[in-house]
């Protein structure tokens, strides 16, 4: 007497080929990252020298053959592991470009609401140099009224980036 249940049956080949397929675009997400970021992902010799050699291709067709290769050689490892890196890689990608966003909101908030948002933003930090951040706000707004370069937009961006990054320690 056999269970139902404990017969596994064999994948489709419709099944296989979107396994294929999504190792296929694992390797090519891999090929896309940083000389920095691809030194994080766990990968086998044969793999790495793939991708090392994909990234030196320029001709289209060259580099779909090599990706195909590379495709069938990660059929041969655990991808687990490797997606787990790159989601971790993407994930803090995603971390930095928020806190770069919400470091641009507060300059633009203290430039355009000006003693308001600043009184907020003392609020929630307050080791912030009040008479410093006033002083850079004052002269962003002077110099946006005047159309002269945004020295001191910039220079605020720094500070605020300076004092948030202090907060998250």
């Amino acid at each position: 007497m056999h269970d139902d249940e404990d017969l596994e049956l064999p994948k489709s080949k419709s099944q296989l080929k979107r396994e294929v397929n999504a190792l296929q675009d694992l390797g090519a997400a891999i090929v896309k990252l940083g000389a920095k970021d691809l030194s994080k992902i766990p990968l086998p010799d044969n793999i790495a020298n793939a991708i090392h050699e994909a990234r030196r291709l320029n001709s289209h067709s060259a580099l779909r053959r090599q990706m195909q290769y590379i495709g069938k050689l990660m059929r041969d490892v655990e991808p687990e592991p490797i997606q787990q890196a790159l989601d971790a890689i993407r994930l803090c990608g995603q971390k930095s470009s928020a806190h770069f966003h919400a470091i641009e909101q507060w300059r633009d908030r203290l430039i355009n609401e000006g003693q308001p948002a600043l009184n907020e933003f003392i609020g929630q930090n307050p080791q912030a140099d009040r008479q410093q951040l006033r002083q850079l706000m004052l002269n962003a707004i002077k110099e946006a009224k005047l159309e002269k370069p945004p020295k001191s937009a910039r220079s605020l961006f720094r500070l605020l980036r300076e004092i948030l990054d202090d907060g998250e320690e």
